[in-house]
C-alpha cells in the first residue's frame, strides 16, 4: 500500500487562527495537524496525504527577524521529514507573501523538499520569489481560497512525480526559464503566421512573453525656482534613529514621512540607515550626503529656491517590487500635490 504524503503547512498569525495584527510579532510555533486553510488542503489531497503539522509565524516577527525565523522554521520542518511543504495562500498580503516565498525557498534549497505557495499578482513576494519557487496565481482576496489550495496540491503532486508543467497550463507565475521544444513548423513560418494574425486583428500569442513598460510623460519645468516649494525624497533608507516605522531593509512595502521643520542639518546621532546592498558608513557619518538638508537650507536662505518643504520622505529601494514602488511613489506624490509642492530632489544610493 502506498504511503500517504506528509505535508507541513506554513501560515501567518491570522490564518493560523491566533489573532490579527496585534499578534503579528509572535515568533514561530508549531502544532500537530491542519489549521484553517490546512483543512482545505486535506480535502484536496482526498486521502492521498495529510497535513501532519502547521507552522505559524507572525508577519512582523518574520520580516524583522528573517534569519532567526528561517532557522527556527527549517528545524521544525526537518523534524517532520515531510514529502511536501505548502505555504499560504498569501493572496495580496505583502509581508505574508514574502514569508511564504522565503519558507518555500529554504525548504527546497536547504532541506531538499518540494514546496509550493500561492499569491495575487501584485504581492511583492511574487517578483522576489517566482524564479525560485512555484507560486500559484490567486485572486485578490481569500474568496479564491479553495481554487488556490486545489492548485497548490495539484502542483505539489506534479513536483513530487517530476511531471512536466507549464505556467499557462498549471496556473502559476512564469519563472523566467526558457525551454527548448520541438516544433513541426520552422521558426520563420511561425513568425509570419503571428504577423498575419496581428495584421488581421486576431489574437497573437508570442512564444516568449514580452516585457511591458509604462510610458511616463516628463513633468513640465519649474518656471521660477526662487518661488518654488522643493521637497526631499530618498530611496536610500535614511530614517530617524530607531527606524520608528519599521521600514524593511530590502523589499520595502511602505515609506516614512519625517519632519525637518526648522532643521538646518541632519546629525548622525539622530538618523540611521536601514538599507541592504550598499556601504552605509558614509551616510551614517553624515546623513546630509543622502538627504541634503544642509545644502537645501543654504539655497533657501540665498533665495535660489523659494522654500524647503517641512518633511522629507524615505523608503528602501533595494529589491522593492515594481508594484510596491509604484504604489509608494503614487502615495508620496499625492501628499506632495496636496501640499502644493512644485518639485522634488530625489536621491538614491
Amino acid at each position: 500500500m502506498k504511503e500517504k504524503l506528509k505535508v507541513v503547512h506554513f501560515l501567518n498569525q491570522f490564518f493560523g487562527q491566533i489573532g490579527g495584527e496585534v499578534k503579528a510579532n509572535v515568533g514561530p510555533m508549531i502544532t500537530e495537524g491542519p489549521l484553517g486553510p490546512g483543512l482545505a488542503i486535506n480535502q484536496a489531497l482526498a486521502g492521498e496525504g495529510e497535513v501532519v503539522a502547521t507552522i505559524i509565524c507572525g508577519d512582523n516577527y518574520f520580516a524583522e527577524n528573517m534569519e532567526a525565523a528561517v532557522g527556527e522554521i527549517a528545524g521544525m520542518i526537518r523534524k517532520y521529514n515531510p514529502d511536501l511543504v505548502l505555504a499560504g495562500p498569501a493572496f495580496n498580503a505583502g509581508r505574508y507573501g514574502m514569508a511564504c516565498g522565503e519558507v518555500c525557498k529554504v525548504a527546497q534549497r536547504q532541506l531538499g523538499i518540494p514546496a509550493v505557495t500561492a499569491m495575487y499578482e501584485d504581492n511583492p513576494g511574487v517578483d522576489l520569489y517566482k524564479s525560485d519557487v512555484v507560486i500559484v496565481k490567486t485572486g485578490h482576496t481569500a474568496a479564491s481560497m479553495k481554487a488556490a489550495v486545489n492548485q497548490m496540491v495539484n502542483i505539489g503532486k506534479k513536483l513530487l512525480d517530476r511531471e512536466e508543467m507549464s505556467p499557462n497550463a498549471d496556473g502559476y507565475f512564469p519563472q523566467g526559464y526558457k525551454k527548448n521544444i520541438f516544433s513541426s513548423e520552422q521558426g520563420a513560418k511561425r513568425a509570419v503566421d503571428m504577423l498575419l494574425a496581428k495584421l488581421n486583428g486576431q489574437e497573437v500569442v508570442s512564444e516568449i512573453k514580452l516585457p511591458k513598460f509604462d510610458k511616463v510623460p516628463p513633468a513640465p519645468p519649474i518656471k521660477d525656482l526662487s518661488k518654488a516649494v522643493i521637497a526631499l525624497v530618498t530611496d536610500g533608507g535614511l530614517y530617524p534613529a530607531g527606524n520608528p516605522d519599521r521600514i524593511e531593509a530590502s523589499g520595502a512595502t511602505k515609506f516614512g514621512q519625517y519632519s525637518i521643520d526648522q532643521v538646518d542639518s541632519l546629525s548622525s546621532e539622530q538618523y540611521e540607515v536601514n538599507h541592504n546592498g550598499y556601504n552605509n558608513a558614509f551616510v551614517e557619518a553624515d546623513p546630509n550626503r543622502l538627504v541634503p538638508v544642509d545644502v537645501a537650507r543654504e539655497l533657501e536662505k540665498e533665495g535660489y529656491i523659494g522654500e524647503l518643504f517641512s518633511y522629507y520622505f524615505a523608503t528602501t529601494g533595494v529589491v522593492t517590487t515594481l508594484a510596491n514602488s509604484k504604489r509608494i511613489g503614487e502615495s508620496i506624490a499625492g501628499i506632495l500635490k496636496k501640499n502644493h509642492v512644485d518639485g522634488v530632489i530625489l536621491t538614491s544610493t
